[in-house]
C-alpha cells in the first residue's frame, strides 16, 4: 500500500471523470484516476453538448479548443412517415449562457481535448489499465484494491472520497451495494456512425440536418455526430423491431439497406454500429460515506434529448466545488448530501423529457402511430415537459421551504469587451449588484463571504456590452437589485432594493451552515 492518500480516486476515464479531473485540478486537488483500459475508448458515442456544457467547460480551460471541435445546432425536428412535420425544437444562436444553445461534438475528438488539458496538471495521476477489485472505508479515507491487467500486480490506492465514474455498469455501485430504480424505458436500437467522404455536408447529401423520422415501419434517428479536423460525422440510430435478432441486424448488407435511402459506399464511411438498449435507470444511493457516484453510473436515459452526458458533465460541475469546501475543511461532508438532493431530481426531469420523446417515436404499429399522427396536427398531443432548473438543494426558500421566483435559474453569461464575463470575475461565488447598489458584505456577514471567497461585481449601468444588458433584465424580471451566484453558475436567489442584501446573505448562510459549512 502506498502511503499517499489523494484528494480524490476516480474510478474510471470517460468524458466525466475527465471532467471532474479537470475541475479538481484547477482547484489544485491530487488526483488519482484509475482505469481498466490501457487507452481511451476509440469510437464515437454521446453526439451532443448544450450551452450550460459549453460554458462549463470553457470555464474550465477548454475556450480556446471548443470552437474547433465542435458546431451549432440550430433546430431539431420531428417527422412522420409521409415527412410532415410533427414536432420541433428551434434553438437561438445565442442563449442565456452566451452561445449557441446546442453544440455538436465527435466524442473521441472531445476526450482528447480534455485529456490534454488533464496532462498539464502535475497533481493528477491517470492510471490505465487498472482494474478496481474492491473498495472498503476507513475513518481516515477510502482503499481501492486494484490489480494491474498486464503485470498482474496488485495495490492499494487510498484517497479521501472515491467517485465512481464507471459506467452503467459502475463497480463502484456494486461495491456501494446500491440499486437502481427502472423508470420502465426499454427499446433496442442500431446506432450506425459515418464519416461523410470527400469533404461533403449533409446539406451536400440533401441529408436532414437533425431529424427524427416517425415511421412505424422503422423509426430513424438522424443527427450530426461531430466534426474531426473539417470532416463531418453523421449518426443514423435504427429502432430494432422484436423479432430482428441482433447479428442480423449488425451485418454490414443490412446496415447498407438501412442508410440506402441516405447514401451508400460512395458517400459514406462506416466508423461504428452497434446495437443498444436504451433505458431509463437511476440509482437509488448516489452517496455512502467517502464513496459517490457519477454520470452513467448514476443514472441512464434515452438519447432523444442528448442529456446524457450533458447530465453526467453537470454532475462533475456541481460535485466539484462541493468537494473544495469539504477538503480545504471549511465544511464537513454532510454538504455532500446536496449533491443528490441537487442533481437527482434535476435528471430525474431530463429523463422525463427523453422518455416522453422516446414515447412519441417508439412507435412500431401503423395504427397507433396514425393516432400519434392525428394528435398533433390537430395540437391535441401533449407538450414536452419543460427543460429543467435547480429546485432541490441549495437554493432560496420562502418561510414554508417553496423556492422563490428566480431562484435556482441558470445565471447569464457572455463576451464583454475584453473578454469573457465569466473569465473576468473568475470561478467561485459571486455577488452580482445592480449600478448604486450597496454592497452585500457586512460586519455580521463577513465570516460567510470570507469562507466562500465570494466575490462583488457591480454590473455596470449604460454600457454597451450585451452581457451587462442580459444580467439588469434577468434580475429586473425577478424584481432583484442584488443576486447572488453559486459557483456552477445557477443563482441562489436575489433581493429586491427594499429588502436589501442583508437578508439574502442570512439565508445563504442558514442553508450553508445547516448543510455543513464552517464560518470563518
Amino acid at each position: 500500500m502506498s502511503d499517499k492518500i489523494y484528494d480524490v480516486l476516480q474510478v474510471g476515464y470517460g468524458p466525466v471523470s475527465q471532467a471532474l479531473a479537470m475541475m479538481l485540478g484547477n482547484q489544485g486537488r491530487s488526483v488519482g484516476v484509475l482505469e481498466r483500459w490501457n487507452e481511451r475508448y476509440p469510437l464515437p458515442r454521446a453526439a451532443g453538448l448544450d450551452h450550460e456544457i459549453n460554458r462549463m467547460l470553457c470555464a474550465n480551460g477548454l475556450r480556446e479548443i471548443m470552437p474547433s471541435i465542435s458546431h451549432p445546432l440550430l433546430s431539431y425536428r420531428w417527422y412522420n412517415a409521409e415527412w410532415k412535420q410533427l414536432l420541433s425544437f428551434e434553438w437561438p444562436d445565442e442563449d442565456v449562457s452566451g452561445g449557441s444553445t446546442v453544440l455538436c461534438v465527435h466524442q473521441p475528438t472531445f476526450e482528447a481535448a480534455m485529456d490534454n488539458q488533464v496532462k498539464k496538471f502535475d497533481s493528477i495521476n491517470v492510471m490505465l489499465g487498472w482494474e478496481v477489485l474492491g473498495i472498503r472505508q476507513q475513518a481516515d479515507c477510502a482503499v481501492v484494491h486494484a490489480r494491474h491487467a498486464a503485470s498482474g500486480e496488485e495495490r492499494d490506492f487510498r484517497a479521501r472520497y472515491v467517485v465512481g465514474c464507471d459506467g452503467a455498469n459502475s463497480l463502484v455501485r456494486e461495491e456501494m451495494v446500491v440499486t437502481r430504480r427502472d423508470h420502465g424505458f426499454d427499446a433496442r436500437w442500431l446506432v450506425v456512425d459515418v464519416l461523410l467522404r470527400n469533404g461533403k455536408t449533409a446539406k451536400d447529401l440533401d441529408i436532414p440536418d437533425a431529424a427524427q423520422w416517425c415511421n412505424p415501419a422503422r423509426p430513424t434517428t438522424i443527427v450530426p455526430s461531430g466534426v474531426r479536423n473539417g470532416e463531418f460525422f453523421r449518426r443514423w440510430e435504427f429502432y430494432c423491431m422484436p423479432h430482428e435478432a441482433d447479428d442480423e441486424m449488425e451485418s454490414e448488407g443490412r446496415i447498407w439497406e438501412l442508410l440506402s435511402h441516405w447514401g451508400g459506399p460512395e458517400q459514406f464511411e462506416i466508423v461504428r454500429h452497434r446495437i443498444y438498449r436504451f433505458r431509463s435507470l437511476t440509482a437509488e444511493t448516489w452517496r455512502k460515506g467517502r464513496i459517490l457516484l457519477a454520470g452513467d453510473a448514476a443514472h441512464v436515459m434515452p438519447p432523444f434529448m442528448a442529456q446524457g452526458l450533458c447530465s453526467g458533465l453537470r454532475d462533475a460541475w456541481n460535485l466539484a466545488w462541493k468537494l473544495a469546501l469539504v477538503l480545504d475543511g471549511k465544511a464537513d461532508d454532510r454538504l455532500l448530501d446536496l449533491y443528490e438532493a441537487e442533481r437527482k431530481p434535476h435528471v430525474q426531469q431530463m429523463i422525463d423529457i427523453s422518455v416522453f420523446l422516446g414515447k412519441v417515436i417508439c412507435v412500431p404499429d401503423p395504427k397507433a402511430a396514425a393516432e400519434r399522427d392525428a394528435a398533433f396536427f390537430a395540437g391535441e398531443a401533449p407538450p414536452p415537459p419543460a427543460f429543467p432548473h435547480l429546485t432541490g438543494g441549495l437554493v432560496r426558500r420562502d418561510a414554508k421551504g417553496a423556492v422563490r421566483p428566480g431562484s435556482g435559474l441558470l445565471a447569464p453569461a457572455g463576451i464583454t469587451f475584453t473578454g469573457p464575463l465569466d473569465d473576468l470575475i473568475g470561478l467561485g461565488w459571486v455577488v452580482f449588484r445592480a449600478s448604486g447598489a450597496p454592497r452585500a458584505a457586512s460586519p455580521a456577514n463577513q465570516g460567510l463571504v470570507a469562507s466562500l471567497g465570494m466575490r462583488d461585481f457591480e454590473v455596470p449601468s449604460g454600457r454597451e456590452e450585451p452581457v451587462y444588458a442580459k444580467i439588469r433584465d434577468f434580475m429586473a424580471a425577478q424584481g432583484w437589485q442584488t443576486m447572488i451566484v453559486r459557483p456552477d453558475f445557477y443563482a441562489y436567489g436575489g433581493a429586491s432594493a427594499q429588502e436589501g442584501p442583508g437578508p439574502l446573505l442570512d439565508d445563504l448562510g442558514r442553508d450553508l451552515a445547516v448543510a455543513g459549512l464552517r464560518l470563518s
